[in-house]
């Protein structure tokens, strides 16, 4: 079961498109995520980018809390298509970003 909810993702997402103005803040809400959000959070990525399939969302995490060598937010950063790797992913998982993104967006 996911450990994140889908507006963290989406704050993740709008802040990895803008990652020339918005990287330390972005990082800084990486890092004070919890250790399963951070988990979670890389296991949506994976699965947007079809290294694993939405029903082994479970093992992903597991897989990603396991192998942590780096921290999460370097990880993630120097991952290619982050914000379209979240996106896909939470589709895959059924979950729409959408709407928390137009939330944020209004917020911001």
């Amino acid at each position: 079961m996911l450990q994140i909810t889908p507006w963290k993702v989406a704050q993740v997402v709008l802040m990895s498109r803008e990652l020339d103005r918005a990287e330390g803040e972005l990082r800084g809400f990486i890092d004070r995520l919890n250790e399963d959000e951070q988990a979670s959070l890389v296991a949506v990525m994976w699965v947007g980018r079809e290294s694993f399939a939405a029903e082994e969302l479970g093992e992903a995490i597991l897989t990603a809390k396991r192998d942590a060598s780096v921290p999460t937010a370097d990880y993630l950063l120097g991952s290619p298509h982050l914000s379209d790797h979240l996106e896909n992913g939470m589709e895959e998982l059924g979950m729409s970003l959408s709407d928390a993104e137009d939330d944020l967006i209004r917020r911001g």
